[in-house]
């Protein structure tokens, strides 16, 4: 097992919290076609915040479950930066970005 393991998983759990305190969580799944989206982040189909819940999220416990190798590197941050410049959240996205920035440091990390 990889030794980043149990602080990735800490990490997910923090940014599944901050979604849910921000009202950013969906009780209803996107539909299936949304899901299958093949375009990064799946930009076409679902918001940025959807895309964490239903595919980041999901992948990232699947990864940490079966002992797989992680990603070797990580923009999710960045992405979140392009996504919340275009919008009027007054502040609520800054912790969730520090979150994330986080999660990119700890897939960064050397082993």
């Amino acid at each position: 097992m990889d030794a980043r393991f149990p602080k990735i998983a800490e990490q997910l759990l923090l940014i599944e919290r901050e979604l849910r305190v921000q009202g950013w969580w969906d009780e209803v799944s996107p539909s299936q076609e949304a899901l299958s989206s093949v375009e990064p982040f799946s930009v076409d189909t679902l918001d940025f915040e959807q895309w964490l819940q239903w595919i980041f999220l999901p992948r990232m416990k699947m990864i940490l479950e079966q002992d797989l190798p992680l990603p070797a590197v990580s923009g999710i941050q960045e992405m979140a930066e392009m996504v919340f410049a275009g919008r009027d959240v007054q502040g609520r996205d800054r912790q969730l970005q520090v979150l994330l920035k986080e999660f990119d440091l700890l897939i960064t990390a050397s082993r």
